[in-house]
Parts: C-alpha cells; sequence; structure tokens
C-alpha cells in the first residue's frame, strides 16, 4: 500500500473498530455483562501484513490464523514491526497432528483442539519442547456433519482424560454456529454455554473462555456469553456489511 492508501485504509478501520466496539458493548449491556469480559480478535486469515498493521494501529491487540504456517508466516513477520513484538496470535483452524509442531510456541491460544487424539499430539510435544500450551475444546453444538469437533457426549466422557494431559491446559471450549440462521445460532451458542456450565461442575475448573461468535453473529454470541469473538471480514472488509 501506499501512505495515502495505507491511512485510508487505517481510517476505516478504525471507525469500523469503533462501531464494532458499540455494538459488543450494547449486546454485553442487554445480556447484564461488562463489555471487559468480551476479547474481539481480527481474524487476519485473508489480509497481508500490512493490513494487520493497520488494525493493530486502530486498537486490536490480537490477531488468529487458521493455518499454521499462515500463523507462522504472520508471527515472523510481526516480529520485525516496532512495538508488535508481544502481539497475541492465534490459532483457530483445523490442526492435524502432523502440523502441531509448528504452531506450539506461536499461538498464543489454541482454539481448535476437536479430538482426544490431537490433545495427545499437542500434549506430548509441549512435554517434549518443556513448555505448557493454552487450548479450547472444538464441540460440534450443532451437530453438523460439515463441522469437525467432539461432539457434546464425547466431552463428557473424555473431560477426565483431556485435563490430565501433561502440557496441555484446557482454559475453555469454541464452537462454529451454523452460518446465517439466527436462531440457530443463538441455540449453538447456548448450548456451548450450558455445556461449558456442566464441565465446570466436573472439574472444579473455571473454564472461563468461551470462543464464539464470527461476523455475521457476534452479538448473539455475547448475549449467550462469548468471552472471544472471532471478526475477520467485518474487521478487514470495507464492502462487508455491518449489520449485527
Amino acid at each position: 500500500m501506499t501512505d495515502e492508501e495505507r491511512m485510508s485504509y487505517e481510517t476505516f478501520v478504525a471507525e469500523r473498530r469503533a462501531q464494532i466496539m458499540e455494538l459488543v458493548g450494547q449486546a454485553a449491556a442487554r445480556a447484564g455483562r461488562d463489555v471487559s469480559e468480551v476479547t474481539v480478535l481480527g481474524v487476519s486469515k485473508t489480509v497481508d501484513v500490512d493490513k494487520v498493521v493497520c488494525a493493530w494501529h486502530a486498537g486490536y491487540a490480537g490477531f488468529a490464523e487458521n493455518r499454521p504456517q499462515e500463523l507462522r508466516r504472520k508471527a515472523q513477520a510481526i516480529a520485525e514491526i516496532d512495538g508488535m513484538q508481544g502481539v497475541r496470535l492465534d490459532m483457530i483452524g483445523n490442526l492435524q497432528t502432523n502440523k502441531v509442531k509448528q504452531v506450539i510456541g506461536i499461538a498464543h491460544l489454541i482454539h481448535s483442539v476437536s479430538s482426544l487424539h490431537l490433545a495427545e499430539a499437542i500434549s506430548k510435544r509441549a512435554v517434549a519442547g518443556g513448555t505448557s500450551v493454552r487450548g479450547l475444546l472444538e464441540v460440534n453444538v450443532s451437530g453438523e456433519q460439515s463441522k469437525g469437533g467432539f461432539t457434546p457426549a464425547e466431552v463428557t466422557e473424555q473431560l477426565d482424560e483431556l485435563l490430565a494431559l501433561p502440557g496441555l491446559s484446557i482454559e475453555g471450549l469454541m464452537a462454529m454456529a451454523p452460518a446465517h440462521d439466527s436462531a440457530a445460532a443463538r441455540a449453538t451458542f447456548s448450548g456451548l454455554r450450558e455445556l461449558r456450565d456442566e464441565l465446570r461442575v466436573r472439574s472444579g475448573l473455571p473454564l472461563d473462555t468461551l470462543s464464539c461468535g464470527m461476523s455475521d453473529d457476534f452479538g448473539i454470541a455475547v448475549e449467550e456469553g462469548s468471552t472471544l469473538v472471532r471478526l475477520g471480514r467485518v474487521v478487514f472488509d470495507p464492502a462487508y456489511p455491518l449489520g449485527v
């Protein structure tokens, strides 16, 4: 981008962020929540580093990627930019066991721990590297065939095994809702919260993090208890309407 293009784009991202945060605040208020309980991540998977930098200047402190190689590329580029060395980068996409090594030590939080097998692979790599990985259990609350993740029953059945894995700290749950269906989205998000509440009782752990809500449904997600919303096109694309 030219300097003029960068300034124009940064102005757009800042203005759009103010609108997004106003909507997040309104949704939190409707649910009797404090807006400080909600973190907004910019999903940067479709944009270049220049646009990530613009979003950082506009006030976003964390971003998310859905491919391990892109997570590493962005992390390497950001590390060379003054002031951005500590910027949060999360892994939100499907993670194969043979790619686990690529994200450990880079991802602040892995949202997509989608099976016991994957959790075991993360644990093994974390222990071998002498580190600890923060993760969320991805749950297919809606039951859609096209979505991965644990079923609610599997999470309940395998919880003790998951929590016993060394090097992996389970901090909550993640889910994706059916697209373009607000009623189904609400059912998904409320179901995730209710499952988390049940698992809290079983485990005695806070499991405070609920990662749910994207560009089309983040208001509903905040109303239903989301603490992490993952926003991509609504953050970065001027042509994308803000209609939540």
